[in-house]
């Protein structure tokens, strides 16, 4: 499974949003730190979903964190997160 699939599959799971995308930006950052060849280092994510209604920036942040997982987050380099509730 591909590391954006597998973002897409654990979003889905924790959060049961309303509409999701998952981006691999990785190309446009060709050249700069933390590309990786084949892709898959750069994410924007944009999300809705009504369990992070009320929750501060900073907390829906690291709620969608805790949600990908530290074994994922630590294979990726940078995650845009677009989120709404």
């Amino acid at each position: 499974m591909t590391r954006q699939a597998e973002i897409r599959r654990r979003l889905e799971q924790a959060f049961t949003p309303e509409s999701l995308d998952v981006l691999d930006e990785s190309e446009s950052h060709r050249g700069h730190a933390g590309f990786q060849e084949g892709g898959e280092s750069h994410f924007r994510v944009r999300m809705r979903a009504d369990s992070l209604s009320g929750k501060s920036r900073i907390a829906k942040h690291r709620a969608v964190h805790s949600a990908i997982g530290p074994d994922l987050m630590g294979e990726i380099h940078a995650l845009a997160l677009e989120l709404e509730s």
